[in-house]
């Protein structure tokens, strides 16, 4: 493995062996222990991952509950270990997962914060030197001599993250869990991973969260069925999730619950870029509808997976059938950088969506101008008073 790699996963699965006895009592227990042909199942979490992190990459995870995801997180943290292929990590792995562990309930959180600094290699006195910074950061000053039984689990989590983050190590392993709290503490540990990505710390982040993958990650996986489905652009990998949710959502429901909108292969939406020049963008949305529905398109631009303009054709005359429609995309109201285009069909009645675009173009616009991180192009209009 090349010095420049953090973290190598090798065609690494995971079986799991399901038993199919329940051992109710001490005699079930017995009979059990003994039995010469015992009947299990085998559950495949993972199959055949590979994929390499380079130092200094903030890597995303992502895929749906039950895609492999958390096993995988607690192989990279050597939690579990593989039924077959490897894990290489150069460096010292710090896994954010299972915050809290160690936490004594009959303590008080004063007290578990020297409890827990002493779990992560810390003496007494580097947790003195730490503990107003800790307690700042959790904003749980007012309930450090309380026992930590009388905490709700999002303080314990905040206050376990607050001390997980002081620990020093080469590759952090952040878990989803992280963004707990209200805004302003979730704003606390997105300002924390920013840090992270500036001083080009390898991470490794695991999130449901899209638009935290797009604005924080330099690349990632997406996991189904404990395979690797797609790898690469953070933000192809975003919409990959929110159309495998989409179609997921549309498949059938069971009697009596709802599980959200309901795509149908009567429509179709499709979207290109056709050309762009210094000015300007065109855009082809094509639309299939085959039940004669009033229908209009809508469409984002996103940059970092954040949409930051966006419009519909529902003001206008209402769409039928199956053609095309174009847009021209005025390109002199953007800053330099990578965007993206997000597009739905929806019918007039009920603004219900009927379907989603298939593709999602992308552009760029070219130059740089530090003084101008966001999207829109303000105009330079200052007074001086």
């Amino acid at each position: 493995m090349s010095d420049d790699i953090a973290v190598k996963v090798d065609g690494v699965s995971k079986t799991f062996k399901l038993p199919h006895e329940k051992n109710s009592s001490l005699k079930s227990v017995v009979i059990n222990f003994y039995k010469r042909n015992k009947s299990y199942e085998k559950q495949k979490a993972l199959q055949d991952i590979s994929f390499e992190i380079k130092k200094g990459e903030f890597f995303g995870i992502v895929g749906r509950n039950g895609s492999g995801k958390s096993t995988l997180l607690k192989l990279l943290a050597g939690i579990y270990s593989p039924s077959r292929g490897g894990i290489t990590i150069n460096g010292k792995l710090i896994p954010f997962i299972e915050l809290g562990v160690g936490f004594n309930p009959e303590l008080t959180g004063r007290e578990n914060v020297f409890l827990n600094g002493a779990l992560l290699g810390f003496n007494r006195s580097e947790m003195t030197a730490m503990y107003e910074d800790i307690v700042e950061f959790a904003e749980l000053r007012k309930f450090m001599d309380q026992k930590l039984k009388n905490y709700s689990s999002g303080m314990q989590v905040r206050l376990a993250f607050s001390i997980a983050i002081r620990a020093q190590g080469d590759i952090l392993l952040l878990d989803e869990v992280l963004a707990v709290g209200d805004a302003a503490f979730q704003q606390k540990c997105f300002d924390y991973f920013e840090t992270l990505k500036r001083e080009k710390k390898t991470v490794i982040f695991v999130s449901h969260d899209m638009t935290a993958v797009t604005r924080f990650c330099t690349r990632g996986i997406y996991i189904e069925d404990g395979e690797v489905k797609k790898a690469g652009d953070p933000i192809d990998i975003a919409e990959l999730y929110k159309m495998e949710n989409l179609e997921s959502s549309g498949k059938g429901q069971t009697k009596g619950v709802t599980s959200g909108p309901k795509l149908s292969s009567l429509h179709s939406l499709g979207t290109e870029i056709l050309d762009q020049t210094e000015d300007n963008a065109r855009i082809k949305f094509t639309y299939t509808s085959k039940d004669n529905s009033d229908m209009y398109v809508a469409f984002s631009v996103l940059m970092d997976g954040i949409s930051v303009a966006e419009l519909t054709t529902y003001n206008g005359e209402s769409l039928k059938g199956s053609s095309h429609i174009l847009y021209d995309l005025d390109m002199t109201i953007f800053n330099p950088g990578a965007y993206q285009i997000t597009s739905a069909l929806c019918r007039f009645e009920g603004r219900k969506l009927l379907a989603i675009g298939s593709s999602t173009p992308k552009f760029s616009i070219g130059g740089e101008d530090m003084a101008r991180g966001a999207a829109m192009k303000l105009a330079d209009k200052w007074t001086r008073t």
